[in-house]
Parts: C-alpha cells; structure tokens; sequence
C-alpha cells in the first residue's frame, strides 16, 4: 500500500457511537437470541420465547432514555464536513419509540394467536425482532444507503410474518402479493436512488441537498426523475394510493397482530423516510415532490373512506378489512403535513409541518392498535370476524366494547376522543397554513364521509345481540381472557385505552408536538 492510500485509509476509519445506536442493536441481539433459545427449549415452554421478546422490546425502549439530553451522530465521514449515516435527533428519538412501543404491544397481542393458529413460536418471536430492528433503525438513518437497507431488513421478515400459517390458502396470496408488490416498489425505489447518485455524486442526505441546489443543467431531469422514483418505495410503505392495493388482502390473510403491526409500524418507517427524503434530501425541489405528495394525499383519502363504505357487514373478515380501509384513508391525512412541507417558505415552517405528521402519527398509533387487540379478542370466539360478530359486544364483554367504540371515536375525531379531534385540527392547519386550500377541502370532506362507518360500527356494539346467535353462544364478559395466553391480550387493550385516554385528557401534548422542530 502506498503512503497515500495508507493515509487516506485511516482517515475513513470510523468510531461506532455504542449508545446512539443501542435500540435498534439490542431488538436485533434480542431475536438472535430468541432464535437460539427456540433450539433448546421443549414446547411446554415455548411461552417463555415471548416473554423474553418483551423483555428485549422493552428494554431497546429504555435505551432511548440516556439519548435524549442531545443530538448524538456515528458512522460519520473524517475527511470533510461533520457528514454522518447515523444521527438520533429527536425525529429519530420519537418514531423509535412509536416503533419500539407499537412492536411491544404487537408482541402482547400475539400470545393468544400463537396457540390459537398454531403458529411456531420460535420463527414469529425472531421475525417480528429483526423487522422491529429495522423500523428502528430507519429514522436515525442520513444517507440512501442506510435508509433502503433498514427499510429492507423492517420489510423482509414482514413478508414471511404475513404467511405464516402454514398450509392457509389466504395467508400464502397475502404473502406472495405483499411480497410482489413490496419488490416491485423497491426496485424503481433503487432506480431512483441512482440516478440521485448519477446527478449528486453522494448518498449522504445532506450532501444530496447541497447538491442539488447547483445540480449540472445537463443532469435536471435526471435528478428530477430520481426524486419522484426514491418516493415510490416509501409511499408504497404508507399505502398511499395507487401503491395501496396490497392492503385488504394482506390485511385479511395475516394474523390480527401482524396486520395491527403492518398498520402501524410498517407505516411508520414508510413515512419517516418519506419525510427523510423529502426535507432533509430533496428540499430544493419541493416544487417536484410538494404537489405530487398533495395529489397522493387526495386520492389516498378519498379512495380508503371510499372502500371502507362498500364493506358489507356480513362478509367474512369485514371487520379488518375496514380497519384496512381505514388505515388507507388515515395514510391520506398523514401525507398532508408533508405536502404542506413543501410549500414552506423555510426549514423551521417545514419542520412544524413536519410535526404535525409526527403528533397525528402518534396518535393514530395508539388507537389504531387498540382497535386491532379488541379485533383479536373478537377474533378467539368469532374466526370470521365480520363486522355482525360484534353486534352486542357490550353486553357479553362491556370493557372491550368500550374501548373499541373509545377507538373508533377517535379515529372519527369525535369527542369523547378529544386527542383525534385535535390531530386532525393540527393536519388541517397544516394545509390552511401552507395556502394548500383545496387540500383542506378535501379533507374536511373525507373527516365527515368517515363519520358514517366509524358510527356505524361503534352503534352495532351496544345493539342487542340477535336470538340467532344463540347457536354460537358467546362466552361471558372475560371467559374468553380466562387462558394464561389471552392475559397479555387485556393488558394491551388495557395500556391502548389507557394511553388514549390521557392523551384525550392532555391534547395540548398534540399542539406541543405540531409546534415543534424535530428536524
């Protein structure tokens, strides 16, 4: 080696911040370890593998704690600018721990699926580690190369989670369909991601936003096709229209948890690096992307409120469906803030639009999960779980019907969900703000379309239950949550309400978050 190259060569060495990059490493060893310990434990305690990815969820949600006094950077280049790969700031610091806390709640509600599905312990623990570990990883990511990785490694183990059940003729085309799509998505994600490359020199998402604010003449359209192509994989994460076409029958053919964990976290890391590439890599053409993501917002509203109407009530598996549906059109009110980012006339009016992302998103977190536990609970005494199973909840389980119909309020924005109502009022604000009137029309219009279904499932629940259900007879308010298994079940749907409950008690919390700069 010659002196040069020797030189040159320390000087890329890097030291690795241990501590920044704690949460997403400790849910990694955590499914390593459930994998290993799967070969050695006998079935009578296979319950133990669960318990142990609680632990590990839990405790790579704790590691977050000590990051919180500041910004901390790793895998930061030596030769230059402070340029880093890796930087928990607190974007990152909040959707880790709406990933690591929806994945926790997922696992909870997966105790009592595992033994109703026969579903192997050992696979599903280790699977919902590593994509969790991916989740987690994305938001603190700086450059393209991290971001597609980590929106891989949350991805890969998704797709073999939906088509776990073995032998399941609805789980396997969910999967395949899932997978297809997904691959599809992120290979013109990859296309996009080069011709960035090809027009900026860099992957780094500071350097590309330097970049491109001087990008050649010659290579404009380029960079431009790169910036619309990098958006497609992420927007196909959100579910916004038209890459959204995987989600009812993905939705459908997943176990309850994997689908609550697809709706929430999977949307997550989709929206994070949306906005990652958006903001922070791709700010000088926000004339490119800030009318597209507008557009996408529209129609991905308008097309989930438009199909979750059609569910029939009757139909097997209707009752997820619609919350598929739902999630879509929830995906829509997500993606407004963002458009709004990009009409802003500065970085601190984008980063606020970009807070109002963020409060919704944590909001639609915790109640969305909450409506899938009650989902799953339904789901151990009515397989089909269409929407008429749940006619006269409230007299057989009056705690879970309560919590369900708390939830579904929530979704609508009505009281005594405060906290919905003060999410969307902070996504309209957004729009208003951003002169993006048209867009808050439309919104508006979707909020009030969306009250029909949200009221009309809540009122079945606390209809009286039709005499033909004697036939199936219904166990009584906490028989169903006697086995061992179903405990962790009540506990989510405990902690789900319970959070929403303090956040419609404190909605100021929302105004707070839809204020701040997180970028």
């Amino acid at each position: 080696m010659t002196p040069n190259a020797s030189s040159l060569a320390t000087s890329l060495v890097q030291s690795v911040d241990w501590l920044a990059v704690a949460p997403p490493t400790i849910a990694a060893l955590a499914g390593l370890a459930v994998l290993v310990a799967d070969l050695f434990l006998p079935e009578h305690r296979k319950h133990l593998l669960g318990w142990g990815a609680i632990a590990g969820l839990a405790l790579a949600a704790l590691a977050l704690l000590p990051l919180l006094d500041g910004d901390r950077s790793t895998f930061c280049l030596t030769t230059g600018a402070h340029v880093c790969g890796y930087t928990a700031d607190t974007f990152a610091l909040v959707i880790q721990f709406l990933v690591l806390g929806g994945a926790l709640l997922t696992a909870l509600l997966s105790f009592s699926s595992l033994d109703d599905l026969k579903l192997p312990a050992g696979e599903f623990w280790f699977l919902l580690l590593s994509s969790a570990a991916g989740a987690a990883l994305l938001p603190a990511s700086r450059d393209l190369a991290t971001l597609v990785i980590a929106l891989e490694v949350a991805s890969l183990p998704a797709f073999a989670l939906v088509g776990l059940r073995r032998g399941d003729r609805l789980s396997s085309e969910a999967a395949l369909k899932f997978f297809l799509s997904s691959v599809t998505a992120t290979a013109v994600m990859l296309l996009g991601v080069s011709f960035v490359y090809a027009a900026t020199g860099s992957l780094h998402l500071s350097r590309i936003a330097d970049a491109l604010t001087h990008v050649d003449p010659r290579l404009d359209t380029l960079a431009q096709a790169g910036v619309v192509l990098t958006l497609v994989g992420f927007a196909f994460k959100t579910a916004a229209v038209p890459f959204h076409f995987w989600v009812p029958d993905t939705y459908v053919g997943a176990p309850v948890p994997v689908a609550a964990y697809l709706s929430v976290v999977g949307k997550a890391v989709g929206f994070s690096g949306l906005i990652l590439v958006t903001v922070l890599a791709f700010p000088s053409y926000a004339d490119v992307w800030g009318p597209a993501v507008a557009v996408l917002a529209a129609l991905t509203m308008t097309a989930g409120n438009a199909a979750a109407l059609r569910q029939r009530p009757e139909r097997s598996f209707s009752a997820v469906r619609l919350l598929a549906w739902s999630s879509v059109a929830q995906a829509g009110y997500l993606l407004v803030p963002i458009a709004a980012a990009g009409y802003a006339d500065s970085g601190e009016e984008a980063s606020r639009a970009i807070g109002s992302t963020v409060a919704y998103a944590l909001m639609y977190a915790v109640v969305n999960l909450g409506a899938f536990a009650v989902a799953a609970l339904v789901a151990r005494t009515s397989p089909a779980n269409r929407l008429t199973d749940y006619r006269g909840l409230y007299a057989a389980r009056p705690a879970a019907a309560l919590a369900l119909g708390f939830f579904l309020l929530c979704l609508a924005g009505l009281p005594p969900g405060v906290i919905g109502l003060f999410a969307k009022v902070t996504v309209f604000s957004a729009a208003v703000d951003a002169g993006l009137g048209w867009l808050a029309v439309v919104m508006a219009l979707n909020v009030v379309v969306a009250l029909y279904y949200y009221l009309q499932w809540t009122a079945v629940l606390f209809r009286a239950p039709e005499p033909a259900a004697e036939t199936e007879p219904v166990p009584a308010a906490g028989a169903a949550v006697a086995r061992p298994r179903a405990v962790p079940l009540t506990v989510a749907i405990a902690l789900t309400a319970a959070a929403g409950i303090a956040l419609s008690g404190a909605p100021q919390l929302v105004l707070r978050f839809a204020s701040s700069t997180l970028l």
